[in-house]
């Protein structure tokens, strides 16, 4: 893995976000679900670590094939139009 700083730094937010699949965070980095938890154990404290695991372990929404909603994400109506975590310009 050769991330930048930046790219770390989203990619936890990324992995604390609810509603983010991992599915989303190796579409837009190429890392696997299994290094995602790798580097969050890097780079977290340990007991951050451990609540983030508790949190997300058999989270339905952090795991696309457990999702059950419509066309495999949740979009609230008022939430803008975003592409590729980027607000696109209309």
């Amino acid at each position: 893995m050769n991330l930048s700083e930046r790219d770390i730094d989203r990619i936890i937010e990324m992995a604390w976000e609810d509603r983010t699949p991992f599915e989303a965070i190796t579409y837009q980095f190429s890392i696997s679900e299994t290094e995602v938890i790798k580097l969050m154990r890097k780079e977290m404290k340990p007991r951050s670590f451990k609540m983030w695991r508790i949190r997300v372990k058999g989270r339905t929404t952090k795991h696309q094939q457990l999702r059950t909603f419509e066309k495999g994400r949740f979009k609230c109506s008022r939430q803008k139009q975003i592409t590729n975590n980027s607000i696109s310009k209309r």
